[in-house]
């Protein structure tokens, strides 16, 4: 993981270089970049290993930067941690819906951050290790491709979106706790696990007939998640 290429982009100087700072001493290359035109562009002509993308930038916003980064073949694999300052669930919602892979609000822990960064560059750089199709009931996961699928039809889901899936189809009818959830997907011990829902919300959006009422990821109150297994109707 040593030496991949992360792109800063955030409007406050301060902050910017602050973040770098940051991950330089955890051996990686950091870049600046402080408005939202000149992002869109180094991230289509370098392609950095992952994107740190504050959402209000001048120019492009950063829900429009990580719009168009996903709609494009070239950078829609791209990893991106959103950062954003605004305290409404639904701006966290809109990132995540567009495909962004985390999210931090502001003012955050530059260790968390720093953390994050790392356990997404391990996700999704060291895939196709492992070998096999898992079944649970109308989902199939192709291992070694890290795809998922929902009746034999693919699923468009993100590397983190994918790996949550994953945990839970390989504990299909245990109750994994969202602190477990936060562990081994976010490499976290400890800290807030609202992004754990977040996460849990957009998968539902993608898998379930109906969101509202799952039939698939249950939630247990106060405990944690369950997928149900395939042969269990329950």
């Amino acid at each position: 993981m040593a030496g991949e290429r992360v792109l800063v982009v955030e409007d406050e100087a301060t902050i910017a270089d602050l973040v770098a700072e940051g991950l330089r001493r955890q051996g990686l290359r950091p870049e600046k970049v402080h408005d939202g035109d000149r992002a869109l562009e180094m991230i289509e002509t370098t392609r950095p290993d992952l994107v740190i993308l504050d959402l209000m930038l001048p120019g492009l916003d950063g829900w429009e930067i990580c719009r168009r980064m996903k709609e494009s073949e070239t950078t829609r694999t791209i990893p991106v941690i959103m950062l954003t300052a605004r305290r409404d669930e639904r701006d966290v919602v809109a990132g995540l819906e567009l495909g962004a892979d985390d999210y931090l609000r502001k003012p955050f822990s530059l260790l968390e951050l720093v953390a994050r960064v790392k356990a997404l560059l391990r996700r999704t750089g060291t895939g196709g290790d492992e070998g096999g199709t898992l079944e649970c009931g109308p989902l199939s996961l192709d291992l070694k491709g890290q795809e998922a699928f929902l009746n034999g039809a693919p699923l468009d889901l993100s590397p983190t979106e994918y790996r949550i899936l994953e945990l839970l189809a390989k504990n299909a009818g245990r109750t994994v706790s969202r602190d477990e959830l936060l562990a081994r997907i976010w490499g976290l011990y400890g800290g807030d696990t609202r992004t754990v829902d977040v996460h849990i919300w957009r998968l539902r959006r993608k898998i379930e007939t109906d969101p509202e009422t799952p039939s698939l990821i249950e939630t247990l109150r106060g405990r944690g998640y369950r997928l149900h297994r395939g042969d269990d109707p329950s």
